[in-house]
């Protein structure tokens, strides 16, 4: 046991802190930045070699040299990144996540489609994230979110994100919106939409506040896609079908907006 006398913070030096913080656990870190206004400071730099450190050692190099998390510029956005990216506990049997921790394999598997949740769900405030597919469509490729209760596999090549009451999705095929296993209209709502291309980023903007569920890509707001959401856990979601294509998910915090 030890007695710490917060007027007394000043006297430890920051480079013997930075030490010190490297051998915390991350939510350690985060009661440590509640303790002083001189720990607040260092802590709520997120580039500080801290956060560099903690990213450095939570993160493959892979991902750290590719250009996959070009879209959250500092270290600690890229931790939190990692927390929300997919999760290897939640997904169908015929899909696997990569070492990279950010991208689905959708092993080939003939007549079934198969989805993947990401590690943490949202039931308040206002949340992006991006969603990058980096192979072939398929017939039917769906962008969106579900509860836990959604079902991650099902037989035949369908849209199973959207297939019941428990998920809303975006089929990148054929840019129609699914929900409770209807069709709910055409997406975006605009005249002559090009298609997805391959490699293209989709932002999806979930709003738990006013329970709408957004679009964008390049940058471009495509519009509300679902509204009336419920006052449940919902985490982002995509299913798939085609063999051997990959998916990643990078979360970006809450929305800029303008």
């Amino acid at each position: 046991m030890y007695y710490y006398d917060h007027r007394k913070s000043y006297r430890i030096p920051e480079y013997v802190l930075e030490t010190i913080f490297s051998y915390l656990s991350l939510s350690d870190i985060r009661n440590c930045s509640l303790v002083c206004k001189s720990w607040y400071r260092i802590l709520s730099d997120e580039n500080h070699e801290i956060w560099r450190y903690h990213c450095h050692k939570k993160l493959a190099e892979e991902v750290l040299r590719s250009d996959l998390l070009s879209s959250v510029k500092t270290y600690k956005a890229k931790l939190r990144a990692h927390f929300h990216a997919w999760s290897p506990r939640d997904c169908s049997r015929n899909i696997h996540i990569k070492p990279n921790g950010f991208t689905l394999h959708r092993n080939p598997v003939a007549q079934s489609t198969d989805a993947c949740r990401a590690k943490i769900g949202f039931y308040h405030g206002r949340h992006a994230w991006e969603v990058i597919w980096e192979g072939p469509l398929g017939t039917v490729a769906v962008v969106g979110i579900s509860t836990r209760d959604a079902p991650l596999q099902c037989q035949g090549y369908v849209g199973l994100l959207g297939s019941d009451e428990q998920s809303w999705g975006w089929n990148l095929v054929d840019n129609h919106l699914l929900h409770n296993g209807q069709t709910q209209g055409h997406y975006p709502r605009l005249n002559n939409c090009p298609k997805y291309q391959v490699g293209e980023r989709i932002r999806v903007v979930l709003d738990c506040e006013i329970g709408t569920l957004s679009f964008e890509r390049s940058y471009e707001f495509l519009g509300v896609a679902f509204r009336g959401l419920p006052n449940r856990k919902l985490y982002p979601t995509v299913s798939a079908v085609y063999g051997n294509t990959e998916v990643s998910m990078v979360y970006l915090g809450p929305p800029m907006d303008g």
